[in-house]
């Protein structure tokens, strides 16, 4: 079983920044890609980037594109959200997904098989 733990939200002012991780544990842990979702109330959950385990791609959507960037620190298990620039429109809880080869798309959400808790977002104007 693969556990996601995501930390690293707050409260932040509009044109600030965070960084997002995502700490992954259990069985050996080789995804295909992990991804980020975000869930702002009354909204559907939205893609916002994904990164393939070996590093080679990267996605994101076009809300983000720019201002948000994906990493990786393989020793640790970890994925990180590096997120500058925020927008109030940026609101929401964060996600973070772990998907295996052949299970979909990178970008929706029902191709990823694990979901860590989330983490709260909140950018003020």
């Amino acid at each position: 079983q693969v556990q996601l733990v995501e930390s690293g939200g707050g409260l932040v002012q509009a044109g600030g920044s965070l960084i997002l991780s995502c700490a992954a544990s259990g069985r050996a842990f080789s995804p295909y890609a992990v991804g980020w979702f975000r869930q702002a109330p009354g909204k559907a959950r939205e893609f916002v980037t994904a990164i393939t385990w070996s590093g080679s791609s990267t996605y994101y959507s076009d809300s983000v594109k720019g201002r948000f960037t994906i990493s990786t620190d393989y020793a640790k298990n970890t994925v990180y959200l590096q997120m500058n620039s925020l927008k109030p429109e940026d609101t929401a809880v964060y996600y973070c997904a772990a998907k295996w080869a052949g299970s979909g798309g990178y970008n929706s959400a029902t191709s990823y098989g694990y979901w860590g808790q989330g983490t709260q977002v909140t950018v003020s104007s």
